[in-house]
């Protein structure tokens, strides 16, 4: 018997053996500037964002500025709905007789925003072009689990990917793959973006809900200016007439403006209004859990701190110096919950009972006895600078940090501030940080998987700290490869204990959801992967 494991919703999936996951990417801020023109009259709901780091290409978007855009854009096979349960999109149908090929059939009224239809050959091409290496798309290591993916020479067209008809493919992956398909790697590209894709990133062409608001729509730094697409078709509604994106540079800028009513829906609360944020806004005010974590990474190839035995001594013993809670309880207001973990207390397999996990306990005694062997392989001279971007709520909480470790090590710590976000990346990527540096990780989907290999796996795309262990890489593999859910949930706690021993990054905190809204709005709910759910909101 054929069976549909996306068709049942999040529950089946837990079960198959994938974990959940959240909306794009990861580990981004929100931030902002600018008046409040746009929309305060119309049916366009007013939102924060940051600048997109790259063009709007769904599988070179990796950060949260470009994501909260392109998943408005577009529609994928499923999408995920405000408590995480997969819903269908575009597919009618996935199923499998043997959990490794999978046929897709899409429903034959989809089309994009400039009328051609959403067919087969959309989603094949997209995904071939995504796992070239030589196209070198942020979220090429998606699709590396379909056969026939390479990722040391190019492969135009990957083996696993079959067109049957104009509304038919077949993909042959792990079990665990269509629980991925809800994220924006997946999305279907039209035609016309393979004729220049750099120049389609700028002024592109999704099939969702919305789309950009004609030529210079988007404005660098400024806004992003998206209306809805009366073309689409399928099960969702877009209850409002857009969504107009105002790109801060701060969040103060932009609780300033929530609180004035320039600003209809506050996605994150800048971390001086943690406070008052809630007696500010009643019952108004966002305070919920979310798949978030933050963690500070360092490079593994940062001198003193590799994976040998002195980078191991430092890396615990900077863990161990930092007070969680008391940064939490004095900056986030409680809004916080003290890491156990490298995944997050909403998905499936989480647990605090992994060995090792003593590692991010508060033990300032300890932390100076392995700073101290550490330095007795090779003195440490010099400042540790940990390092985040100014346009998001992180300056506070890093001060904090870099003093804790002032006081409980006797190193000299300080603050290195980028002002953008899409700044502090580029020098993420290009390992030229010098020092710690704020990282963390949103959710593409509802599962724990998605919070260990693009982070940790050897050359995964968010993998900034360069790390690489060929057993964890081993065990993340036989998680996927198994539709055995108990199995799958263990072979990802092995893979976590490991992580506790390297530490390639120092879990903080399970980051809440806070946010707001305005008293122009109705129907303001924030989904499982902390993103508001755009279309449902309404203007007054």
């Amino acid at each position: 018997m054929k069976r549909s494991r996306i068709a049942l919703g999040f529950a089946t999936l837990v079960a198959a053996g994938s974990l959940v996951l959240a909306g794009c990417a990861g580990g981004g801020d929100n931030a902002g500037n600018g008046d409040s023109g746009e929309g305060a009259a119309s049916g366009i709901i007013t939102a924060n964002n940051t600048e997109p780091q790259k063009g709007l290409i769904p599988a070179d978007t990796s950060e949260v500025g470009g994501g909260k855009v392109v998943d408005l854009l577009w529609e994928g096979l499923v999408y995920y709905d405000a408590d995480g349960q997969t819903q269908m999109g575009v597919a009618e149908s996935i199923e499998s007789d043997d959990s490794t090929t999978w046929t897709v059939k899409l429903r034959e009224d989809a089309v994009f925003s400039d009328g051609t239809p959403v067919q087969a050959h959309n989603f094949v091409d997209a995904w071939n072009y995504a796992a070239n290496i030589d196209n070198a798309l942020d979220n090429q290591y998606f699709f590396g689990d379909i056969e026939g993916f390479s990722e040391s020479e190019p492969v135009e067209e990957m083996s696993g990917l079959k067109v049957v008809d104009d509304y038919t493919f077949t993909v042959t992956a792990t079990p665990d793959f269509p629980d991925r398909l809800g994220y924006s790697a997946y999305y279907p590209l039209p035609d016309v973006a393979f004729e220049d894709m750099e120049a389609f990133g700028q002024n592109p062409i999704g099939n969702g809900l919305y789309m950009l608001d004609g030529d210079g729509a988007w404005k660098h730094d400024e806004s992003i200016s998206l209306v809805k697409n009366d073309s689409y078709v399928g099960p969702r509604e877009a209850k409002n007439d857009g969504v107009f994106f105002k790109i801060y540079a701060s969040l103060d800028a932009a609780y300033s403006d929530l609180q004035g009513g320039n600003l209809d829906v506050l996605d994150q609360i800048s971390d001086t209004a943690f406070s008052v944020f809630e007696s500010d806004l009643g019952d108004r005010a966002i305070n919920q859990a979310g798949a978030l974590i933050t963690t500070l990474a360092i490079s593994t190839n940062l001198p003193h701190f590799g994976m040998d035995e002195e980078g191991k001594l430092r890396r615990q013993a900077l863990s161990l110096a930092v007070d969680r809670e008391e940064i939490i309880d004095a900056i986030f207001e409680g809004t916080n919950i003290p890491a156990k973990d490298f995944t997050s207390p909403v998905v499936d397999g989480y647990t605090e009972d992994l060995a090792g996990g003593d590692v991010l306990e508060f033990d300032p005694e300890r932390a100076a006895d392995l700073w101290a062997q550490a330095d007795a392989i090779s003195p440490f001279e010099g400042t540790i600078e940990v390092a985040t971007n100014s346009d998001g709520p992180h300056q506070v909480w890093i001060e904090a940090v870099a003093n804790q470790w002032k006081n409980n090590l006797g190193v000299d710590s300080a603050p290195k501030l980028y002002p953008t976000f899409a700044a502090f990346l580029d020098d993420r990527e290009a390992d030229v940080v010098g020092g710690p540096f704020r990282a963390g990780w949103q959710a593409d989907y509802p599962g724990a998987y998605n919070f260990l290999q693009p982070l940790y796996f050897t050359n995964a795309s968010s993998n900034h700290g360069f790390y690489s262990n060929p057993e964890f890489d081993a065990l993340l593999n036989e998680a996927v490869s198994t539709s055995d859910h108990d199995e799958s949930i263990a072979k990802l706690h092995e893979a976590q204990e490991i992580l506790l021993a390297d530490l390639p990054s120092i879990p903080l905190w399970y980051q809440g959801t806070t946010g707001g809204f305005s008293e122009d709005v109705d129907g303001v709910q924030f989904g499982w992967n902390s993103v508001p759910i755009f279309n449902e909101i309404t203007k007054k």
